[in-house]
């Protein structure tokens, strides 16, 4: 069993999203450190991308702004090696495949197995091309994450069977972004998914209240935030760790009442 898979053996989890490089790494470091303080159980840390054709304005915006400041992977990379000099908190790299295959498969799922990264999700890889990164990220001991829609009733089986360490439950449909309703057909939809599999489910993509959080843990074994983190630092800049802190406490204390 993966140490992701671990994390919700006892509880329910919250997992936090937040973009490298933005404002800069050496805040990227403070804001991982603050949130894995505060109580996150996992940590989804983005690498930006020029295209990231999946996310709302949010997130696309912090992307541009990590990438003009100058963001490259390599200085990812030792700014987690700090990170985790100070916590094994469990990370996942988020980000789309471009910038992996450029890298390298081997090189990159390499290092993340020196850095002890847990885990990786790609949003524009499809199930079907999944295999390719798997079978390079497995031989490193990197979980890839699997995506599952309410619109993926077909193939819910197939990629359900096929996943690792958690499922990423996507709550609706279009970009990443704070809403106000969910897809109406998100429970029986994890209730599907779990016929064929033991591995927790965590929803993701809208969720930024603590009542939200709360809902969808409810139904799921976990809630993951992005936009509304990516919000604060959009917000606060280099000065954001206090408020990270007192979201954090606030939505886990959601999820555990769940």
């Amino acid at each position: 069993m993966s140490k992701l898979t671990d994390c919700f053996k006892e509880h329910k989890c919250f997992i936090p999203f937040i973009t490298a490089g933005d404002p800069d790494l050496d805040h990227t470091v403070e804001y991982v450190l603050a949130m894995a303080e505060a109580g996150a159980d996992i940590i989804e840390i983005g690498i930006p991308f020029s295209d990231p054709t999946a996310e709302g304005p949010v997130i696309q915006e912090a992307s541009l702004r990590a990438l003009e400041a100058g963001f490259k992977m390599e200085n990812l990379f030792d700014a987690v090696r700090r990170i985790r000099e100070k916590t094994d908190i469990p990370l996942i790299f988020m980000t789309y495949i471009n910038p992996v295959f450029h890298y390298g498969y081997d090189a990159f799922f390499q290092t993340c197995k020196e850095l002890k990264v847990e885990g990786f999700i790609s949003p524009d890889v499809p199930f079907e091309e999944k295999r390719e990164v798997a079978e390079v990220a497995r031989k490193y001991g990197v979980d890839v994450i699997s995506l599952i829609s309410p619109t993926s009733e077909d193939r819910i089986e197939q990629i359900a069977r096929d996943a690792e360490g958690y499922i990423y439950v996507v709550s609706s449909m279009g970009v990443t972004g704070e809403r106000s309703s969910f897809s109406s057909n998100l429970k029986e939809t994890i209730e599907t998914i779990r016929k064929y599999t033991d591995l927790p489910c965590a929803v993701g993509f809208g969720i930024s209240t603590p009542q939200q959080a709360k809902d969808m843990s409810s139904i799921s074994d976990g809630a993951i935030v992005g936009s509304a983190i990516v919000k604060i630092v959009a917000r606060d800049g280099k000065n954001a760790a206090p408020a990270l802190s007192a979201y954090v406490k606030e939505m886990k204390q959601a999820v555990l009442e769940a």
